[in-house]
């Protein structure tokens, strides 16, 4: 599985009202340390295919959306669970602190 791109017009649908938790990458495409980061969140779409979503959000083509989560810088990731956000991390973290956050998401299901 590959990250689903999500937009102003989409987020309603793919992550508020997703029935599983959903990990939003907010990115951009000037910003190094999302190009860092974005292998592993590819990664995970395909380890967490059917227990996760993965998503990723363009900051500057969707200001709005990243202004509403308060980004502030980028990237910043944001589990949402039932249509809230449930834990965020912020910058080009390890896989493992991913993961990890992620379990814990997962687990409270």
């Amino acid at each position: 599985m590959k990250p689903v791109v999500v937009s102003t017009q989409n987020f309603e649908s793919e992550v508020v009202k997703s029935n599983i938790p959903v990990l939003v990458d907010f990115w951009a495409s000037w910003c190094a340390p999302c190009r860092m980061i974005a292998p592993v969140v590819e990664e995970l779409a395909k380890e967490y295919d059917g227990k996760l979503k993965v998503a990723k959000l363009d900051v500057d083509a969707n200001r709005e959306i990243a202004q509403n989560f308060g980004i502030m810088s980028i990237p910043t990731l944001l589990i949402f669970n039932g249509g809230r956000v449930a834990d965020q991390l912020v910058g080009a973290v390890p896989k493992s602190m991913l993961v990890d956050k992620i379990t814990r998401v997962l687990e409270k299901n």
